[in-house]
């Protein structure tokens, strides 16, 4: 599979939304149902309790797929140092530039980096080369999950950006099963969910139409 592959169906974790499973679990029956990459969020988590969270997740399918932290290098570095497969970091605009995560993290790593505006787009391409490895883009929709997420482009939006991106581009907010072939068909590189599938009272077959949906 290769690295585009990898993001057609990129689940983001929310606690709250998985109680009272535990989140590697929903993160297990994910994977089982198409999941094609993981990222560990959880804002309200202690920095052990985060670190914790993530060795949970990685011990469950970090062999299978690649398992990312959100914000945090120092859990991503704590957590590789504990011999987990964790396989990167996701950024936003206001975290650690994205320079410096790359000089922390190494060339090995996945870095990902949240982009909502053309201005922020272009910035990420004016960085050196294997900076970032792609983009997070959206909000798609209002989403609960990210109460400060910026103003929902939708899918023609996303598209605008997406078309000027030699960066892939990952869709991301409140996005369901109706928003996965426009989104494709839009020039996604893959879609981001995170209610679609830890809200759900069956993640494997919540992950298995999102999946059918991007494939069909």
């Amino acid at each position: 599979m290769t690295f585009r592959d990898r993001l057609s169906l990129y689940l983001v974790t929310d606690t709250g939304l998985c109680q009272p499973t535990p989140v590697a679990d929903v993160v297990a029956a994910a994977v089982a149902g198409g999941a094609t990459m993981v990222q560990v969020r959880d804002k309200n988590a202690s920095t052990r309790g985060l670190l914790q969270l993530l060795l949970a997740v990685a011990e469950s399918v970090g062999s299978i797929v690649p398992v990312l932290v959100d914000d945090r290098v120092d859990v991503f570095l704590a957590a590789r140092a504990r011999g987990a497969q964790v396989a990167g970091v996701h950024v936003g605009q206001s975290d650690l530039p994205v320079q410096l995560v790359r000089s922390i993290v190494g060339p090995g790593a996945i870095v990902g980096l949240s982009a909502a505006t053309g201005g922020e787009i272009g910035a990420a391409h004016n960085l050196q080369a294997g900076t970032v490895d792609y983009l997070g883009v959206g909000a798609i929709h209002a989403t609960a999950t990210k109460a400060d997420h910026p103003d929902p482009l939708g899918c023609d939006g996303f598209g605008a950006l997406a078309s000027a991106s030699s960066l892939p581009c990952v869709a991301i907010g409140g996005i369901g099963v109706s928003d996965v072939r426009p989104l494709r068909d839009a020039g996604a590189a893959g879609v981001a969910v995170v209610s679609a599938v830890c809200a759900s009272t069956d993640p494997e077959a919540a992950a298995r139409e999102l999946t059918g949906q991007w494939r069909s």
